[in-house]
């Protein structure tokens, strides 16, 4: 299966003259077309719907070609059926894994997930037999945003509680006063779709929204009236906090103790993201302290919850069995867009809402390949080095011989992976990559510098355009940019040459660390020695120097991740002005 030239949507703004920069800049195509999944000539395709699906989408498939409506089916059922269908549309509750595609024989061409998560779909077995895979990630937004804004007045106003004690038999009158949300502060703590319509509803009952999100676009937050603050600045002002964040190794546990000891006292905790992002014993904590003064829970990290949860049997704490899309008109959406994406799909159209990568073209493929690693690296190091506020643009420069030929498709998508998948839930690939950055907000701009190496990439750089940075030095001051860059060294191996103006030499194979340190003697054996009292082997190191006796970079290659006490030991070396680290994991 080949991406056609139409996909590039690449524009040369200046020819290639001598050691001139040739500069692309992406915009969307949603229309190209991937493969073509049944020819115009060929047998209706037959879909097979496995799960319960809203009428209204059977009836889209009915148009597309025969539907074979058949439920719970037994594993042998589904191996056997799966040999005679083009397409099966799902849900969570049956798995399309390497022995379904293996046992389809190659006729499989489209796998249809009615709903978001895709785990019980094999991806990496869907792209090798060149099946496409597509979800509907957008029909139950609205659905999610309504219920978090029904916690929300629920927890307000005590309504569960005050249900409860009315169905008791008692008059609790007094017991449950609640309070106002007119001109309370509600603090949204991840501002993607579902984020965005919570900030527009809340705005219609009177309340002040800001948002916390490091990776979102200014202009959009303005567009809604919403501002964007520092996740410190959010829990000082918040009174209320609705969480919409994905689960990330970033996020998870992100509200604990740390983030409970700086809330503003009183506040209240709504989430119908993922449970996984509150610590439940620290949250716990909080609202026995009084810290927390309620708390409204659709999700939570193991599902149905344990009967020793500690949040599910209090008081202050509302819970739901995650309901967040669970309304008749998301379901029918869920249906419809799923019945859209497959028919589309088995068309050869392109959208958003496909999670697996076609094949690119070999020879394409092979040439690219040793730099695949190190475009996804340079993505995953840009984005983790971003502090507080967002950024709207992301610069990727490449070095190659091939200067305005070169096919940089497969490498931008792979850049966008790295930082999408820090930030977001989203499978990422080369079908899916500029239209999920698009809807993000995200400007891609690339720039082909002409190499007389004769290497197709000499070396590639990655920037991001925000100054705010976890480590100051990886600002560029002649772009005011977080950049990074990197080439392919011996045995296909990715290193980390430069951060910021300075140029460092670590290979991308696991976690880093980023020390700035006054250049004088003592330092580095400091730094080994608290490295190694935390037991964290040293894999790769190099020091940058600007000047002798100023400041210098080091990158250290490490064994594992660091953690908060690591660094924090680290940074009281003498000598040592700021340290992080990042994850190539």
């Amino acid at each position: 299966m080949i991406v056609p030239s139409s996909l590039h949507g690449s524009s040369i703004t200046k020819p290639f003259q001598g050691k001139s920069t040739i500069s692309k800049t992406f915009v969307a195509k949603t229309t190209s077309h991937i493969c073509a999944a049944a020819d115009a000539d060929s047998t209706p395709p037959t879909i097979l719907v496995a799960e319960k699906l809203g009428q209204g989408g059977v009836d889209m498939l009915k148009t597309a070609g025969e539907v074979d409506c058949s439920y719970d089916l037994s594993r042998d059922e589904l191996l056997e059926k799966i040999k005679s269908v083009d397409a099966i549309v799902i849900r969570s509750g049956t798995k399309v894994d390497r022995e379904v595609f293996e046992a389809s024989g190659g006729r499989l061409k489209v796998v249809g997930r009615a709903g978001v998560g895709i785990d019980n779909v094999d991806l990496a077995a869907a792209s090798e037999t060149g099946c496409l895979v597509v979800n509907a990630p957008t029909a139950n937004t609205v659905a999610a945003a309504e219920h978090g804004i029904a916690l929300l007045c629920a927890l307000a106003r005590n309504v569960a509680q005050a249900d409860v004690s009315m169905k008791a038999g008692r008059w609790d009158r007094s017991k449950y006063v609640g309070v106002s949300m007119v001109g309370k502060t509600l603090a949204i703590m991840g501002f993607g779709k579902v984020g965005g319509e919570v900030a527009r509803r809340a705005k219609g009952l009177g309340m002040n929204v800001i948002a916390h999100d490091p990776y979102a676009s200014e202009e959009r937050a303005m567009a809604i009236g919403v501002k964007l603050v520092s996740f410190d600045e959010a829990l000082s002002a918040g009174d209320f906090f609705s969480l919409h964040m994905p689960l990330t190794p970033d996020t998870k546990g992100l509200f604990g103790d740390d983030a409970f000891a700086k809330i503003k006292k009183g506040a209240r905790i709504i989430n119908v993201a993922r449970g996984g992002v509150i610590d439940d014993d620290a949250l716990a904590r909080a609202l026995d302290a009084g810290i927390v003064a309620g708390a409204a829970l659709d999700v939570f990290e193991q599902e149905p919850p344990p009967a020793d949860h500690p949040l599910v049997g209090r008081p202050d704490v509302i819970c739901t069995p995650h309901l967040g899309a669970s309304t008749r008109e998301a379901q029918e959406e869920v249906a419809y867009e799923i019945a859209e994406a497959v028919m589309g799909a088995l068309k050869g159209e392109l959208t958003s809402s496909v999670v697996n990568a076609p094949m690119v073209a070999p020879e394409v493929l092979k040439e690219l390949q040793p730099f695949v690693t190190l475009s996804t690296g340079l993505g995953r190091a840009a984005v983790q080095l971003v502090l507080d506020h967002g950024f709207s643009e992301i610069e990727i420069t490449y070095h190659s011989s091939r200067g305005g030929d070169l096919d940089t498709r497969l490498l931008r998508a792979m850049v966008v992976k790295g930082i999408l998948e820090q930030i977001t839930e989203s499978q990422v690939n080369i079908v899916n990559a500029d239209l999920l950055a698009k809807k993000r907000g995200l400007k891609i701009v690339e720039k082909v510098v002409p190499s007389e190496s004769g290497a197709i990439i000499t070396e590639m750089e990655v920037a991001v355009s925000s100054k705010d940075s976890k480590f100051s030095s990886a600002v560029d001051p002649n772009t005011n940019k977080i950049t990074v860059g990197g080439e392919v060294k011996q045995n296909g191996i990715p290193f980390l040459t430069k951060i910021g103006a300075f140029d460092v030499d670590v290979a991308m194979l696991g976690d880093v660390a980023l020390v700035r340190q006054t250049d004088q003697p003592g330092i580095i054996a400091g730094v080994s020695t608290k490295l190694a009292e935390y037991q964290l082997n040293v894999n790769y190191m190099t020091v940058s120097v600007a000047s002798k006796g100023q400041e210098a970079i080091m990158a250290i290659g490490l064994d594992a991740k660091p953690g908060s006490d690591v660094l924090d030991a680290i940074s009281k070396v003498e000598g040592v002005k700021e340290v992080t680290s990042f994850s190539e994991q």
